[in-house]
């Protein structure tokens, strides 16, 4: 039998905000544990929650980014549960009024672009981080309040190559935005996938496992495609599927029971009643919404049709932000955009990877690599030279400077290379017979005499020309 594989996946997001979701204390990664938090994170009587504004607008930023409708009556609500690494017994969360409702993206697949709707967008705060072993367990508090938001998908990916692509989508989004900085190595960003799988042309679900915090997009890939083949397995071998929360063993390369769960209800939800409701001006949504950064598919847009580049090179660009900003920065020097593009893409990252350098700390200027293009374009150097050039400013030298210093200025005015080229052919009497007698390879013969006479630095194209004009002559 054939089996269609439904997916949806729930992300929890940390916004990039310096203090906590409903505190005051700092929000850091690394610290030492337990020294950023206070009474409040660690839930202590008498203390009051105040909303962080700052994570309520980038909150706004990722609704629009994915195309939701924003409610702007902000309401929370309580979740409870009592876990030892949420020391309140209960979470601050959005569950009957999420911020942003009814959303979409739209994804690349092997088939085209498919469109993943978003049934919710909510805030809330996180829990602490804990730290199991057989001796007990520790818990840090530093995360403890941390501001999120939830993004539930509906259930429309049908593969984890598309689960993955839509996990993908969502981080470069939220990263262009600001929203986060979507380090899932770092746990900021997390996913839940729900999978479950029935047969090709059934419209009725099947029971659905959860595959908790999955820390990269390939895990998600992974992590499905296992759990897949083992509810397949399950079904095939006349067993139910059990409805459960499962982990993904990497090193196993298959998902581990954790819990199973009894019913779809797993908490108890009231209004939050030390927060009233908060009312946001259509005017600062609106404020929000056209100062926003240009979100990956326009800019990608903006490189096919104004730059010229290709779907490859503008995808490569896109793909990592500060890559692309750099890209943009050398095009406000240069109008060669396809050359820049380039040397992008290939000499720099090659050279960053080569000497083990991050994009954000890269000593070649914008305007340096620019420079160094256009002086290419201009004839004043070789390609070949310019290779040389590039080393210097990886340097963060000027590329005018260092041409200047190695002399390698192109000869490029017509009547100097003119002499050149005829004291060259007065030399080679011969490579002018053979010119003659159709030999094509003395042309290249010349122009090698000539570069070699000019120590490199006549221009190729133009000696190439002026020889083969006064070969005819001869």
């Amino acid at each position: 039998m054939n089996y269609e594989t439904i997916i949806g996946i729930e992300i929890h997001c940390e916004l990039k905000t310096k203090t906590k979701m409903f505190s005051s204390a700092p929000v850091a990664f690394g610290e030492v544990a337990n020294t950023c938090t206070n009474e409040i994170d660690l839930g202590h009587p008498g203390t009051l929650p105040c909303v962080n504004k700052e994570a309520v607008r980038l909150a706004v930023k990722a609704c629009t980014a994915m195309n939701c409708t924003i409610d702007p009556l902000v309401k929370f609500d309580r979740k409870n549960y009592y876990y030892s690494d949420l020391p309140k017994g209960y979470q601050i969360t959005q569950q009957f009024h999420p911020i942003g409702r009814n959303g979409c993206v739209t994804i690349e697949t092997e088939n085209g672009t498919k469109d993943i709707r978003i049934n919710r967008i909510h805030m809330e705060e996180d829990t602490a981080k804990q730290f199991h072993s057989d001796a007990g367990t520790l818990i840090d508090f530093n995360r403890a309040g941390t501001p999120l938001i939830e993004i539930v998908s509906e259930a429309d990916m049908r593969s984890g190559a598309e689960a993955a692509a839509y996990v993908e989508k969502l981080r470069t989004l939220l990263y262009y935005l600001g929203v986060s900085d979507v380090k899932m190595e770092e746990g900021s960003m997390r996913c839940d996938v729900n999978v479950s799988i029935r047969p090709v042309g059934s419209e009725t679900f099947g029971t659905k496992t959860e595959v908790k915090n999955l820390n990269s997009i390939s895990n998600v890939q992974k992590a499905i495609d296992a759990e897949v083949e083992r509810q397949i397995a399950l079904v095939e071998a006349g067993e139910k599927v059990e409805q459960a929360t499962r982990r993904y063993d990497e090193t196993q390369k298959t998902t581990i029971l954790m819990r199973k769960k009894e019913g779809s209800v797993d908490y108890k939800f009231f209004p939050e009643p030390n927060i009233f409701p908060i009312r946001l001006s259509d005017a600062w949504i609106k404020d929000i919404q056209d100062n926003m950064e240009e979100l990956p598919d326009a800019r990608k847009a903006r490189y096919m049709s104004e730059n010229g580049l290709s779907d490859y090179d503008a995808g490569v660009l896109v793909a990592n932000r500060e890559l692309s900003d750099f890209y943009d920065a050398v095009c406000k020097h240069t109008s060669a955009f396809k050359k820049a593009a380039n040397w992008v893409i290939v000499e720099l990252s090659a050279a960053l990877n080569k000497a083990n350098i991050k994009i954000t700390d890269n000593p070649c200027k914008p305007k340096h690599l620019a420079d160094m293009i256009n002086m290419v374009e201009a004839g004043e150097i070789s390609g070949k030279q310019a290779k040389v050039v590039f080393e210097e400013i990886m340097q963060g030298k000027d590329p005018k400077t260092v041409v200047e210093e190695k002399g390698m200025k192109q000869m490029s005015d017509s009547s100097e290379l003119l002499a050149l080229v005829t004291s060259v052919l007065d030399a080679n009497p011969q490579s002018i017979e053979d010119f003659k007698n159709g030999k094509d390879r003395a042309v290249g013969f010349l122009v090698g005499q000539v570069m070699k006479a000019s120590k490199g630095q006549a221009n190729p194209a133009m000696t190439n020309k002026l020889i083969q004009e006064e070969l005819k002559k001869r």
